[in-house]
């Protein structure tokens, strides 16, 4: 309950509220045009002002944290159960709030700052939470749970948008935080739309990775379960063929010199196959010749003679003799220089092939070693080539075990949203009263406003609660502007036999726009009626010409329920006293 606002300049015009109903007035004076605007009297500024008290995120240049308010500081006066607790936020110093209260009893103590108890922003949500709607002090294990600042943005709405539908207090609000603030107000199980959510996630989460596998993001992941198996069965054969190559290899340190040894031996064998082959042409052509080498018969050279007279006459020739024993001994000359080469091509021939022979002896005792050894690179090389097969093993191992594990989370999933569901069903059936009371009371406010029962829906479906709210005749926006009157009327009348509660209910004057002047008149008569006899405190801002005068039951004195009247006659009138 809110006993009053003020601030720390004079030009503020501070506000006491009472129990009950009450009314901020934002009045026209005569002499005011249609071009004038009750829009900057200061109404949803008070509105902002309560939230900012209240732990309000409000960004630089943006609400009250303007640079024309710079130095000023905002107290809310409240009621906490028996306790009348004071709170001051700096527009300079929002961060943090300073407190008059007695705390020794409240589960998170202040700090000191300037010699004022503060809190922090953070702490003072989480201690408004404890105290206003008993949340747990301490964080808990749910992940999607209610807080303060939602809770109460249901009671003082804020902003047109926070009127368009009795669910949300603000546009493109998440579905798991309708479902488990709306639950919670409503005094169903918010912790069952809370696990619904997380398992939303996780198939959210699954189906992502999916995408993300297809897309080849994932490494390894490819193809169907049996495609995995056959490249792991394949890539296990390969292992272990590597694995005995591994172990049979044999690494000889000098492999690479016996190597370049033995090819320097083969490279002299076959110099040396290739010089015999030259000598032993040569030889047999000796041989050859040697035979070959006789001395001429003795009628040949006498004939010559006889011959060599007629054709030379007067010439002096050698004798007979003489001629004979030169012709014998050039013979044996070139049979000895034959001979002799001969002599030698064989020596030289035989020590080649002892040369071949020695040589190729110690070529197959090399070439028995490299076959049954190997070099050091060529074994890094096989550990290597076994080391990425292996890499590849279990790449495919991992795959496997990921796509299993996606299949059986998938399954998991649809099981566990179903056994969440069975549960939710029990829940919703268990608190049958309370839901019942809800819907009774809607129907009511319903009905008296436009004489049919509206139907508030609150349901379990495949996706969590379902809520909806239906009134007949509901196409204009005036009749769903009073949907959420109804609704919020509700939850404070539910609210207001609870302890610890808000017992409070802000609206702005925008949820009277559009509405019918019956419709009107019958709202503020039945939030004032009802507030007054289940004692909690209501809250709205009006426009004097808004007021259905003519509709109001006999009786019904709207003025005496004014706590405070905006003008826009002087900028005095004004809720600041300035213009911003």
């Amino acid at each position: 309950m809110i006993l009053r606002v003020s601030a720390n300049k004079p030009s503020f015009r501070p506000v006491e509220f009472a129990p009950g109903f009450n009314v901020v007035w934002a009045d026209r004076t005569k002499d005011s045009t249609k071009k004038d605007s009750r829009n900057g009297l200061g109404k949803s500024t008070l509105i902002e002002i309560i939230h900012f008290c209240l732990g309000s995120n409000v960004r630089p240049n943006q609400s009250l944290r303007v640079e024309a308010l710079a130095g000023w500081e905002f107290t809310l006066e409240m009621r906490i159960g028996s306790q009348r607790v004071t709170v001051s936020r700096s527009v300079d110093h929002p961060s943090f709030v300073a407190v008059d209260a007695e705390t020794a009893l409240w589960p998170i103590p202040p700090r000191i700052r300037n010699e004022r108890p503060t809190y922090d922003i953070g702490d003072w949500t989480i201690l408004l939470g404890h105290l206003y709607y008993d949340l747990p002090v301490a964080d808990g294990e749910q992940k999607y749970a209610p807080t303060f600042r939602s809770l109460i943005s249901y009671p003082i709405r804020r902003h047109k948008d926070a009127f368009s539908t009795p669910f949300e207090h603000h546009r493109k609000q998440a579905e798991w935080d309708k479902q488990v603030h709306n639950a919670f107000l409503l005094g169903l199980a918010w912790e069952d739309a809370a696990s619904f959510q997380e398992l939303k996630d996780s198939r959210r989460g699954l189906e992502s990775w999916r995408k993300a596998a297809q897309a080849g993001v994932v490494k390894g992941m490819f193809g169907t379960l049996g495609d995995l198996d056959a490249r792991k069965v394949r890539l296990e054969a390969e292992v272990e063929r590597q694995e005995r190559s591994l172990g049979s290899f044999q690494v000889h340190p000098q492999y690479e010199q016996i190597q370049k040894d033995a090819s320097q031996l083969t490279e002299e064998i076959h110099d040396a196959v290739n010089s015999n082959i030259q000598d032993r042409r040569l030889l047999n052509l000796y041989e050859a010749g040697l035979a070959e080498e006789e001395p001429p018969p003795l009628d040949t050279l006498k004939r010559l003679y006889e011959e060599a007279g007629v054709s030379l006459p007067g010439v002096a020739l050698r004798r007979y003799d003489d001629v004979q024993a030169f012709h014998t001994q050039v013979i044996e000359n070139r049979r000895a220089f034959l001979a002799s080469e001969l002599e030698r091509l064989r020596r030289a021939i035989g020590k080649r092939d002892e040369f071949i022979a020695d040589r190729t002896t110690q070529r197959a005792g090399m070439m028995t070693l490299l076959a049954t050894h190997g070099a050091l690179a060529e074994y890094s090389l096989l550990q290597k080539r076994h080391a990425e097969t292996v890499g590849q093993l279990h790449d495919v191992r991992v795959a496997i075990g990921n796509l299993k594990a996606f299949e059986d989370g998938l399954s998991e999933n649809k099981i566990a949203q179903e056994v969440l569901q069975q549960k939710m069903r029990r829940d919703f059936e268990e608190r049958r009263v309370i839901r019942e009371q809800a819907i009774l009371l809607f129907n009511s406010y319903s009905e008296t406003l436009y004489n049919v029962p509206g139907k508030l829906v609150v349901d379990v479906g495949s996706t969590g609660f379902r809520f909806d709210v239906e009134i007949e005749r509901s196409g204009s926006a005036g009749i769903s502007n009073m949907k959420v009157f109804c609704y919020d009327l509700t939850l404070a009348r539910m609210w207001a036999g609870r302890t610890p509660s808000p017992r409070l209910l802000v609206h702005d004057s925008t949820i009277f726009d559009g509405v019918d002047e019956r419709q009107r008149a019958l709202a503020l008569e039945t939030a004032a009626k009802e507030s007054e006899a289940h004692g909690f405190q209501y809250i709205c801002t009006l426009n004097s010409d808004y007021v259905p005068w003519g509709e109001f039951s006999k009786g019904f004195d709207l003025m005496k329920y004014i706590r405070l009247r905006l003008t826009d006659e002087t900028v005095e009138g004004c809720l600041l006293g300035v213009r911003f």
